[in-house]
């Protein structure tokens, strides 16, 4: 890994400490440090975003906010949090919140996500995002948390959908007008994971396409796909788990390529976190989903130009 400097100047107030690149339209991957010197020695510099877990980063410094600078300089940045326990009884963790803003902070990224979930308990912390119950408690409940965590960040949140392989007997309403009334109530953004979505549809046996037709895709500000593995639960029947260690399913891109088609070129993030591939391999999958968005882009033209 190279040499790199440790940014000092953290948090002046209103001065963009790096380049505002855009990233509607385009396709990234979770960025591995591993990874840092192929990305650097990369002769396409000139598309993609890269996308990070906010804990790993809560340090004040060392080599990976090293990494992480170096990458922000030269591409949009996502930041996605996984410990922030949306869906808890517990109030938040302010010192875990303010950590989060101060990445922000420093680090101005294009797109800030979080998930529908929760992970404590009193002062234990799972590595695990647990699913919760669709009722109008929760649902307040959630809708506190993300406008806190708005306030604190002072931007929209990005909220995710969940893969779950448990439902619960007290839901009163179906998860995508769960999702909705959120939406409605807090003002915040949605990151559609699509693996996310076959994956519980499978597990639950529903249509991914009824899902799809009731989620508030026009509110979407990011995508996420990945892989997923397939295990058996104790009757025997199948068991997807959303596992982020392999290659996109072919119902994934399909399902993908449906959503683009509904909603416009969203930025796509693909995410291999376990067994993670050497950089060309990841980098491939980032192109084939670029490609689906580079398609529907001349679709679209196509489309405003027969109109005219």
């Amino acid at each position: 890994m190279p040499n790199l400097a440790i940014d000092a100047d953290i948090g002046a107030p209103g001065v963009l400490r790096f380049p505002a690149h855009p990233i509607a339209g385009l396709a990234g991957t979770s960025f591995k440090h591993q990874h840092l010197p192929s990305i650097l020695a990369d002769d396409r510099r000139d598309g993609g975003f890269f996308e990070v877990h906010a804990e790993n980063y809560m340090g004040a410094g060392g080599p990976p906010h090293a990494a992480l600078r170096r990458i922000r300089e030269d591409y949009p940045v996502s930041l996605h949090g996984v410990c922030m326990s949306i869906g808890g009884q517990q109030p938040l963790d302010k010192a875990h919140l303010r950590r989060f803003a101060g990445l922000i902070e420093r680090y101005e990224p294009a797109l800030v996500s979080e998930h529908l979930a929760w992970s404590t308990h009193n002062t234990t912390y799972y590595n695990d995002l647990l699913p919760l119950p669709y009722t109008e408690a929760t649902l307040r409940r959630v809708v506190e948390h993300i406008d806190e965590v708005q306030e604190a960040i002072r931007r929209p949140l990005l909220l995710e959908n969940p893969s779950t392989y448990v439902v619960f007997k007290e839901s009163t309403m179906r998860e995508t007008a769960f999702i909705r009334e959120i939406v409605r109530r807090t003002g915040c953004g949605l990151l559609l994971d699509v693996n996310n979505v076959f994956v519980s549809a499978t597990n639950h046996g529903f249509s991914a396409l009824d899902y799809l037709s009731g989620y508030p895709l026009e509110h979407v500000g990011e995508i996420h796909l990945a892989g997923h593995a397939e295990q058996q639960d104790d009757e025997g029947d199948l068991l997807l788990i959303d596992s982020h260690d392999g290659p996109v399913a072919d119902a994934v891109w399909k399902l993908f390529d449906i959503v683009i088609g509904r909603c416009g070129r969203i930025p796509t993030l693909i995410e291999w976190d376990s067994a993670t591939p050497e950089w060309p391999v990841l980098k491939a999958e980032a192109q084939a989903a670029q490609a689906i968005l580079d398609r529907h882009a001349v679709l679209q033209q196509e489309w405003i130009h027969a109109r005219v």
